[in-house]
């Protein structure tokens, strides 16, 4: 498996425009077995992204699909920059769906 914990940084006041626009069509990405987005508590202007994948090639796919590529370019206007990135190797867990 391949996993992802990222933070993205959004401009003011438009946090919960852009976690309803990457909240669309989640569910369509194949190889995905869990994407979970979350408010950080401590600054209102970032979430954090948190992914797993049966594997790296189908993260790699999943960022040239149709529907995640109109995602990013409806999104792009809203984010003001990326924080921590952290690539990890799942292994199991509590609500981890596998295919």
């Amino acid at each position: 498996m391949y996993g992802l914990i990222g933070k993205m940084k959004v401009a003011e006041g438009r946090r919960d425009e852009l976690v309803k626009i990457l909240l669309e069509g989640t569910d369509k990405m194949p190889g995905c077995l869990s994407y979970i987005i979350a408010n950080d508590p401590g600054d209102p202007n970032a979430i954090w992204i948190t992914e797993v994948w049966d594997s790296k090639t189908n993260h790699e796919a999943s960022l040239k699909l149709p529907s995640v590529q109109a995602a990013i370019a409806k999104g792009r206007p809203m984010i003001t920059g990326f924080g921590e990135r952290f690539e990890t190797e799942p292994v199991g867990g509590h609500g981890l769906l596998r295919s």
